[in-house]
């Protein structure tokens, strides 16, 4: 199982998470806002699950092989995985900050 700390770290990995400002402000260059980074883990996830779609649909078609079917399922996987643990973490935060007083 992965844990938010693995699946952040292999975000930041992918270079996603270099974030400029969060809530507003001026953003670097390469940087981006943390609506932009979860509009950007939302679009990865949706393409690598399209892409693996593909795969699927060609190794069915007998145009691929079963190894590049294997690895853009556990890509899509992985994705899925990693944006699962961020919403986790959004909703504990959430959560917490409902908890405080006031």
């Amino acid at each position: 199982m992965i844990t938010a700390l693995a699946a952040a770290k292999a975000y930041a990995s992918q270079g996603a998470m270099s974030v400029g400002s969060i809530g507003g402000g001026t953003t670097a260059a390469k940087g981006m806002d943390f609506g932009d980074l979860l509009k950007s883990a939302m679009t990865d996830v949706a393409q690598t699950s399209k892409a693996a779609e593909m795969k699927v649909a060609q190794q069915v078609a007998g145009k691929a092989e079963l190894i590049d079917v294997v690895t853009a399922i556990s890509s899509a996987e992985a994705s899925l995985e990693t944006v699962m643990a961020v919403r986790d973490q959004v909703i504990s935060a959430y959560q917490e900050i409902m908890r405080m007083p006031i």
